[in-house]
């Protein structure tokens, strides 16, 4: 995804366009202590980074509209744009060939679907953008190659907004050129040792005596290095156990409290949910409510449950008590609400009472 939090606020508050937008994860000691998560492009160009303090970022663009991180909102975003993107996976007996790796970043074989045709895959890809940028209004970069390194590396060319394919013929020239710096899963360190080895452009690690590289790095480490420098990566998309959510989020039709309307949109929401987790055959153990409200404050509740469940009454019961402890707290209208649940695992087979 391009700069994504911060594209989604962009997204929520219309009248943020064109102004430089720092989101920030605040610590709470002051008004802008913490460090930035994300800026748009229009930040970049100040010289504003992810990881630099949030008083520095003020400094080098006073005028920039600095607002604090909203993860939860942010990861049920994630949860529907990373739906959108596994669809288009090639199906395996365990599941999709799909692995998220970040909040805003996944990987997905679609050999199956192409025959290894990357004119296909050209084309694959352009869809998964216009399908993201369809229904969710914001856009992501793609990258396409024969491994993940390769497409990691080649997602970052044309951003935002772009998509670029690397096919086996051209991974020397799109490779060689680059600073060893540059190769994904050197880090500092590492690309320190190697310029002191003389080691400047990934043309010259692939070149380098791979003994060499085995004495200084280990066995394991050297022998990567070489290969990686030739575009050479065999590892497998893994799925993460655990750690996914799934969930929906949705405006209501108007500003409201009411208990029926709201309910009637979770209902809707959880719904989808469950059709999700039915069709990978995954249960739940956390469900998460979200409420905006018409001031544009989030606030969400969960609930962790004795045992993974997979049933939508069960879900439903869940949901309904958590509103019911919202619409007892709130005298705000809401504005939007969402249905997240977590801790998913394969459904091991045995049934829930409702199933009977």
């Amino acid at each position: 995804m391009d700069y994504f939090f911060a594209a989604i606020e962009e997204r929520e508050k219309p009248d943020l366009r064109g102004k430089a937008i720092v989101v920030c994860m605040l610590s709470g000691r002051g008004e802008l202590s913490g460090a930035v998560s994300t800026c748009n492009y229009t930040a970049r160009e100040s010289g504003i980074r992810a990881g630099m303090p949030c008083s520095k970022a003020k400094k080098l663009n006073p005028e920039a509209v600095f607002l604090p991180a909203r993860k939860d909102f942010y990861t049920s975003v994630s949860d529907r744009v990373m739906e959108i993107i596994r669809s288009y996976a090639d199906v395996r007996e365990t599941g999709e060939a799909f692995e998220q790796i970040s909040i805003d970043e996944a990987f997905l074989e679609i050999t199956e679907k192409t025959g290894g045709d990357f004119n296909l895959a050209f084309e694959i890809g352009t869809q998964i953008k216009n399908d993201v940028k369809d229904k969710e209004k914001l856009t992501c970069s793609v990258g396409v190659g024969p491994n993940k390194l390769i497409a990691k590396m080649s997602s970052s060319v044309q951003k935002p907004d772009g998509i670029t394919v690397i096919s086996p013929d051209k991974l020397e020239n799109f490779l060689w050129p680059l600073k060893v710096s540059k190769l994904w899963g050197i880090g500092n360190v590492t690309a320190g040792k190697l310029q002191e080895m003389g080691i400047v452009t990934i043309k010259d690690l692939a070149e380098h005596d791979v003994i060499d590289l085995i004495s200084t790095f280990g066995k394991t480490r050297g022998i990567w290095l070489k290969q990686a420098a030739s575009g050479i990566d065999d590892s497998p998309l893994k799925e993460r156990d655990g750690s996914e959510q799934i969930g929906r989020i949705a405006t209501l039709p108007e500003d409201t409290l009411d208990v029926n309307l709201i309910s009637q949109l979770l209902d809707r929401l959880a719904g989808d949910v469950i059709s999700k987790l039915d069709s990978r055959e995954l249960s739940f153990r956390t469900v998460t409510i979200t409420v905006i409200n018409s001031k544009f404050r989030m606030y969400t509740k969960s609930r962790t449950l004795n045992h993974p469940v997979y049933s939508k009454e069960t879900l439903l019961e869940v949901t309904r008590e958590i509103l019911n402890e919202f619409l007892s707290e709130s005298r705000t209208e809401f504005r939007r609400v969402g249905v997240r649940v977590g801790e998913l695992q394969k459904r091991m087979g045995q049934k829930s009472l409702f199933d009977y």
